[in-house]
């Protein structure tokens, strides 16, 4: 039996939209990330970009389990000396950036390096419910029904 590679040539790619509405933080970046690996089909092949596009609605309806919305912080350096910075998902929230607290989520759960960004960059998140990709006429997945853990 011969091991099968899927090649660039025969990738082929949807768009699946996901309404982070009242979703875990966690539970929705595993299933996001799986989906932009293309974990999630058969055909997958670690070495190949053969996830899908994916699109995040309502990121500011993101719900964090017990008290990670005080207690969690997110770290980064500046690059001088002395130059580290801290912040929480609520200190986010208030600077109207709480797409970034899902593309965190999602980016540490994909293996750095080049392909890792290729695939993170086929991720759009929306604060609200309007977004642009109307045309291409996204599948909608409620993550809800996957799991009942994964409503808040």
């Amino acid at each position: 039996m011969k091991t099968f590679s899927l090649k660039k040539e025969n990738i082929k790619k949807k768009w699946l939209l996901i309404d982070a509405k009242d979703a875990v933080l966690g539970r929705l970046a595993v299933i996001s990330a799986n989906i932009l690996r293309g974990k999630n089909k058969p055909e997958y092949t670690p070495n190949q970009d053969c996830g899908d596009n994916l699109i995040i609605i309502n990121s500011d309806l993101i719900h964090l389990k017990g008290k990670k919305a005080d207690n969690k912080i997110y770290y980064r350096h500046t690059g001088f000396p002395g130059g580290i910075k801290e912040t929480t998902p609520n200190k986010m929230i208030e600077k109207n950036k709480s797409e970034e607290i899902i593309k965190l989520a999602i980016k540490r759960m994909i293996p750095s390096g080049t392909l890792g960004r290729k695939q993170l960059s086929n991720c759009k998140i929306y604060k609200d419910s309007n977004h642009r990709h109307d045309a291409q006429n996204p599948e909608k997945i409620d993550i809800q029904l996957l799991n009942r853990k994964n409503k808040a």
